[in-house]
């Protein structure tokens, strides 16, 4: 492209009018000298005067060969100039020269004969520093052999944003010759590949003179039209010696490779951050619930837009299941993310119920086989075996469902059920990547699930046990009036071994128990039971309540080192009194009109099963309209406060004698006892009534 180029406008047209001069010539310094026949001066350039270091004044007029050339060579360029002015015939060559101030150059000639319009002959000498000339060459010389060469594609655009030039590189990367990219833009070369951005930024480059560097493209040329590839181009402006604008120059590198290798490598370090998240979010507690919404919660929206977990239904209520291939998946929904009214959401099985899925659905196929089910590309013939119903089919189809993926949650060697994964936002489709991640996910969480729903099947075991040992309503009788709960234990700890109950007497009397066993579970259950049993035999017996308490302190010890905390009290209505004994539980809260809410002052006593102490009775008054407040550990002890402080605060809860005891007590419940209490709670609440 010359120098003195002038912008091409956008049709291409080249410029009409004067353009900016070039640089080159005065990069050059190329002094011009025109002689008469007989050798002598008459014409002297400013550059000629810069070279050899005379004024025109001292030039003009004076012999060329004596002024300009080194005096060992003027015979030789006197012939070469008679040469010239005979035949017309132009010479080319190199002189040293002596400058005025003595000094000698290497200096490039060119001679040509000059005719006017007169028939007058002359000679015009152009002459320029040798040293410059032959940079000037080798810098030419290396640009090209280095652009040709290259490995790198690049590329000359014009002001106009077209091509000048392309090399063998830049030829190969595209798949269009060379010859078809002069003269026409990027767009018009590479229609497949959206050049947007690249103009802009050649645009920006012309304008502003800042370069872009490695900016990235990524699309597809002739050179391979089935395949992406990614690119680094960088863009910077060509300005000649005056700072003239001469275009932009373009570099090209393929760097699919090292673009592919990057966004595996970050595809591989986001799966260990998914993996890492799933193994500090998934299994925090042992309800399981919370662990599949856990798993949901990491599935979406790194691996999936919408992400469920189902369970064998079987497999919840403890049972093994097989599957034959004929037989339906009756499979519980545990939890759907993202939490919404999206259709896809809708789609899906709520959390809590119970779908029958046929044989031919592929999250059957994935928990009768054990193996994923990939859907890449979800068509419309496909919706129908991924939905559980047609509606939800349907609801599928306008959400978009483009991609679908299901891996089995298999723990110690047995099918649980399925994570089941869909996109619908994120454009891309599951990859074999994607499904070793899932898979990966759903292994790690199938363990949280399965101890999950083993400790929830051994919880709602002793749960069961707990509450057939415990009395439905207590007893109705003439002189008391009785409230009770139990709440079991937090969803995080087994089920506990607190206990009430209320047991008719001889004479009208009602023993009033309330205990509580050390440890949780089935064991603690059964040893509440046996406790429980000995109290109503001896009850029967009309003991002291000291002595009662020493027979259970037996039967404990003889439980296998079991320990349990008991209250035992007598109620008397024709005396008005109780009479109680305390084996190390808490102490009751007496409740009377007109007086504040206070806690009895009894001996502690030790807990059952200690043996070798004995126990106290104490007789309290307790009239009609008088409350006794009954409770376990459970309702009052927290891990931020003090023991003082919650019965204080129970006690200031019960000022209304008047209050009814069933409001007493869920007042009580709902106020005291924390949801995530790692401990059961029993309640029994007794007002004394008027004898009929």
């Amino acid at each position: 492209m010359s120098a003195a180029e002038a912008p091409a406008p956008e049709n291409g047209e080249p410029a009409r009018g004067p353009v900016p001069p070039g640089g080159l010539l005065d990069v050059l310094g190329v002094a011009s000298v025109v002689l008469d026949t007989d050798g002598r001066i008459v014409l002297w350039s400013p550059q000629a005067e810069e070279l050899f270091g005379y004024t025109a004044q001292e030039a003009l007029g004076q012999y060329a060969a004596r002024l300009m050339v080194h005096e060992r060579h003027i015979q030789l360029v006197g012939k070469l100039f008679a040469d010239v002015m005979r035949t017309g015939e132009s010479w080319a060559g190199g002189f040293p020269i002596r400058r005025k101030d003595g000094s000698t150059r290497l200096v490039e000639f060119r001679n040509m004969r000059l005719l006017d319009d007169q028939g007058d002959v002359y000679a015009l000498g152009l002459a320029a520093d040798q040293s410059t000339v032959r940079r000037l060459e080798q810098e030419v010389a290396l640009s090209e052999r280095m652009v040709k060469q290259s490995p790198i594609g690049y590329a000359v655009l014009d002001t106009g944003l077209r091509f000048v030039s392309v090399n063998p590189a830049l030829e190969k990367i595209n798949g269009v010759p060379a010859a078809e990219h002069v003269g026409r833009t990027l767009r018009e070369v590479l229609p497949m590949l959206d050049s947007t951005s690249v103009e802009a930024g050649a645009r920006r480059v012309l304008e502003t003179g800042l370069p872009v560097i490695d900016d990235t493209l990524v699309g597809r040329t002739p050179a391979d039209p089935d395949a992406d590839h990614t690119w680094a181009h960088s863009l910077y402006r060509l300005e000649d010696a005056m700072g003239h604008v001469l275009g932009v120059a373009v570099s090209v590198v393929d760097i699919t490779e090292q673009h592919r290798a990057s966004v595996e490598a970050e595809a591989a370090r986001r799966r260990l951050a998914v993996v890492a998240d799933a193994s500090a979010r998934i299994g925090t507690t042992l309800e399981l619930e919370r662990t599949a919404c856990e798993l949901a919660d990491v599935a979406v929206p790194e691996l999936a837009d919408v992400a469920a977990v189902d369970l064998l239904d079987a497999v919840v209520e403890g049972r093994q299941s097989t599957l034959g291939p004929s037989e339906a998946a009756v499979i519980r929904a545990l939890a759907v993310r993202p939490a919404g009214g999206s259709e896809a959401v809708r789609a899906a099985d709520p959390p809590g119920q119970i779908a029958r899925y046929a044989p031919d659905r592929l999250v059957t196929e994935c928990v009768r086989t054990g193996e994923a089910v990939l859907v890449r590309q979800v068509k419309d013939e496909d919706l129908p075996r991924i939905a559980r119903s047609p509606e939800a089919a349907v609801l599928l189809g306008r959400a978009g469902l483009h991609s679908y993926l299901a891996v089995p949650l298999i723990a110690r060697g047995e099918v649980l059920g399925a994570l089941d994964l869909k996109r619908t936002r994120n454009p891309a489709p599951f990859d074999e990547d994607d499904v070793l991640l899932a898979r990966e996910l759903a292994a790690r969480a199938a363990v949280q699930i399965d101890n999950a729903r083993w400790y929830q099947n051994a919880r709602n075991t002793a749960l069961t046990l707990q509450r057939s040992l415990l009395p439905s309503h207590p007893p109705v009788t003439t002189a008391l009036e009785v409230a009770s709960r139990y709440q079991p234990a937090g969803a995080t700890s087994e089920v506990g071994g607190d206990w009430f109950d209320v047991i008719p007497l001889e004479g009208g009397k009602t023993a009033l128990v309330v205990g509580d066993v050390m440890g949780s579970g089935i064991s603690a259950a059964a040893t509440m039971g046996r406790l429980r049993t000995a109290t109503t035999t001896l009850a029967a017996l009309d003991l002291d309540p000291a002595r009662l308490l020493e027979h259970l302190d037996k039967t404990t010890s003889a439980l296998d080192h079991s320990i349990a905390t008991c209250v035992y009290a007598v109620h008397d209505p024709h005396l008005r009194q109780c009479r109680i004994a305390n084996a190390g539980h808490l102490p009751p809260a007496r409740v009377r009109s007109g007086r504040p809410p206070e806690l009895l002052d009894l001996p502690t006593g030790v807990p059952l099963g200690v043996g070798g102490v004995e126990f106290s009775t104490v007789t309290v008054d307790f009239a009609p309209g008088d409350e006794l407040v009954f409770y376990t550990d459970g309702l009052v002890e927290t891990r931020r406060h003090s023991l003082d402080e919650r019965l204080a605060f129970m006690l200031s809860l019960l000022d209304d004698p008047a209050r009814p005891l069933e409001e007493t007590c869920d007042l009580l419940l709902r106020t005291l006892h924390h949801p995530d209490n790692h401990d059961d709670v029993a309640l029994l609440i007794a007002r004394a009534q008027e004898l009929p």
